[in-house]
């Protein structure tokens, strides 16, 4: 039976979140503290969001409804 040789897999070492570039050391796994602010920032606006199958408390349903109702 013939050996199988296989080549070292490369590593590619993955891009920044934010914009693609090569990450750098410093801000892993960012490009730059710039693109860190970025991610940031979404986090704390509640643009990304964790999913949960617990039911919202009735403190966030009241504190939700003044929010929406402060901005209309």
């Amino acid at each position: 039976m013939a050996e199988i040789h296989h080549l070292p897999s490369r590593r590619r070492k993955p891009g920044c979140p934010i914009c693609g570039k090569p990450s750098a050391e410093k801000n892993r796994p960012f490009c730059s503290p710039r693109c860190h602010r970025i991610d940031l920032g979404r986090w704390l606006g509640d643009t990304y969001r964790i999913p949960t199958d617990e039911e919202p408390d009735e403190a966030d349903l009241l504190a939700a409804a003044r929010e929406r109702d402060s901005e209309s």
